[in-house]
């Protein structure tokens, strides 16, 4: 076997309450004072004064930074990394789903590397030679597990994409996986997130680079969001919203590891063209990429099928590919996510550009099958 790498935080916690945790794990690390990224519509409903109010209690100083965007930008960073600096603080308390975590992990890493400050410059796998500035992460959502990934993405608003950073120094020290901070989440967004973190988990499983390690996340995850997302959304049961908390967690610790493939590579750049939502882009385009690479996954069909509840005893390959794809649709289709392209607003004239555009993202060469411009395009063509 070749070398395998697993990078993972430090430290998490988990459970109702976990935030509580926050001033003590500050202050026996000699922290003085907080940084709290976190986004206007975050902070508009309270959400984020959760975080805040225990930080009040604890008389713990802080600033808060909520210039986030959904999709953050490059500006975003930039304004950023300038409020850190006057703020005086000396950690990063992200409080958010993946926009305001990945804003973070990018201020965290120019304000501790300089010579990375043309944002940019992040893109891909960037030589950076110190981890970010500390970051204690708090997922407000069930699916971007960016609170256990060394990745994040901003967009280039002037340049209509979206680029993909990787880089071990950026992943948070602390994650606090508290699903009361996601019990206000709305029916679209838990859907959103949720499917997002199947996507996770369904391409990491099937990755090139999957491994046993990794594998064992993975189909555990699958199996976790196909028995909870559905009560997490439209009961909004506060369990199911538990167990997707964990779920979306277990697949960011292995897809973190061994990359994504051409959904990221699809919806990512949805994102950056439409500001589509990350999660619904994901939704939207995993049956059609799984149908795509059902040729290329040997037995792991089978196994995504089996993890979703369905019997594949006596199938055949070609009956339990197809179960897997069925059984991933209906759960879309469950919880109410669109399941045409025309329907969240893409313009048929855009799609060359859009597959052009796919093929270059980070996250295309990790896919199971080697694809072309054409077959993307075949794809979005059919998504339509």
């Amino acid at each position: 076997m070749s070398i395998r790498r697993m990078v993972l935080n430090e430290t998490s916690y988990f459970g109702k309450g976990a935030i509580s945790v926050i001033p003590g794990e500050a202050k026996k690390r000699g922290f003085k004072k907080a940084f709290v990224t976190s986004d206007k519509d975050l902070v508009k409903f309270k959400v984020t004064d959760k975080v805040l109010d225990i930080l009040k209690e604890a008389k713990f100083p802080y600033d808060l930074y909520d210039n986030i965007k959904p999709n953050p930008t490059i500006e975003n960073v930039q304004t950023g990394v300038a409020a850190f600096k006057k703020s005086g603080a000396d950690f990063i308390i992200a409080v958010g789903g993946g926009s305001s975590m990945d804003t973070a992990k990018a201020i965290g890493i120019i304000i501790a590397n300089p010579e990375f400050s043309d944002v940019r410059s992040l893109e891909g796998t960037a030589a950076t030679k110190k981890p970010s500035v500390p970051i204690i992460a708090v997922p407000t959502t069930s699916g971007t597990a960016a609170e256990v990934t060394i990745n994040y993405v901003i967009t280039d608003v002037e340049k209509k994409r979206k680029f993909v950073c990787v880089d071990p120094h950026d992943i948070p020290m602390i994650a606090v996986i508290d699903p009361d901070m996601m019990a206000t989440m709305p029916k679209g967004l838990a859907a959103a997130t949720g499917m997002d973190a199947l996507t996770h988990a369904i391409e990491g499983y099937t990755t090139k680079a999957a491994w046993e390690l990794s594998d064992m996340f993975e189909l555990k995850a699958i199996e976790m969001v196909s028995h909870y997302l559905r009560d997490s959304v439209l009961k909004v049961d506060m369990d199911a919203r538990e167990g997707m908390s964990v779920a979306q967690y277990v697949a960011g610790m292995a897809f973190s590891n061994v990359g994504l493939g051409l959904v990221h590579g699809m919806a990512h750049t949805l994102s950056a063209y439409y500001d589509t939502p990350h999660g619904v882009a994901c939704a939207l385009l995993l049956p059609y990429v799984m149908e795509y690479n059902a040729d290329a996954a040997g037995e792991k069909f089978k196994y995504i099928a089996q993890a979703m509840g369905v019997d594949v005893s006596g199938m055949t390959p070609k009956q339990y590919k197809k179960a897997a794809v069925d059984a991933v649709r209906k759960l879309s289709s469950d919880v109410n996510i669109p399941q045409k392209l025309h329907d969240i607003g893409v313009k048929e004239e855009d799609i060359p550009s859009l597959a052009a555009s796919a093929i270059k993202d980070a996250c295309t060469p990790g896919n199971p099958k080697d694809t072309t411009v054409a077959d993307i395009e075949a794809l979005f063509r059919k998504a339509f």
